[in-house]
C-alpha cells in the first residue's frame, strides 16, 4: 500500500512540476472556444507552433488574440459599462482554463476593465506555455 501512495505522489509531483494539468485545461478550453472543424489537427498545430517558437526563439504565439479576449469580455459585460465584476473575472479565467481549482484570487474591490482582463489572460497563458 505504501508503494502505491508513493507512486501517486510521484505522479502528482511530476504533473505539477511540468504544469501538465494546466496545459491540458488550457488546450481543452481553447478547443471549446474556437471549435475547429478538425480538433486533432488544430491541437497538433498549436503544439507545433509552440515548439517552433521555443526552438527558434520567436515571440510567444498567443492563441487568444485581442479580438477573442474582447469578445469574451463583451459577453460578460452585459450592461456595456466597460467593466465586469470580480466574480465574472474569476469565472472568465476558469472558463479559459487559466485558473487552478485551488487558486484563490484576491478581490481588491475594484471592477475589472478590458485591459486588466486582457493583461491577465495573456500573462497566465504565457506562464502555462513557458513550461512547455
Amino acid at each position: 500500500m505504501q508503494a502505491r501512495g508513493s507512486r501517486e505522489l510521484e505522479a502528482r509531483n511530476y504533473l505539477e512540476k511540468h504544469r501538465i494539468m494546466e496545459l491540458l485545461n488550457y488546450l481543452t478550453s481553447t478547443l471549446l472556444f474556437f471549435r475547429p472543424e478538425k480538433p486533432r489537427e488544430y491541437l497538433i498545430s498549436i503544439l507545433e507552433r509552440l515548439r517552433i517558437a521555443k526552438v527558434t526563439g520567436v515571440a510567444f504565439p498567443f492563441f487568444m488574440d485581442h479580438s477573442n479576449i474582447v469578445s469574451m469580455f463583451e459577453m460578460m459585460d452585459t450592461s456595456h459599462k466597460g467593466t465586469i465584476s470580480f466574480v465574472q473575472y474569476r469565472e472568465g479565467l476558469k472558463t479559459l482554463g487559466l485558473l487552478d481549482e485551488d487558486e484563490v484570487l484576491q478581490d481588491d474591490g475594484h471592477v475589472i476593465t478590458l485591459e486588466k482582463f486582457r493583461s491577465e489572460v495573456n500573462k497566465r497563458t504565457e506562464k502555462i506555455w513557458s513550461a512547455f
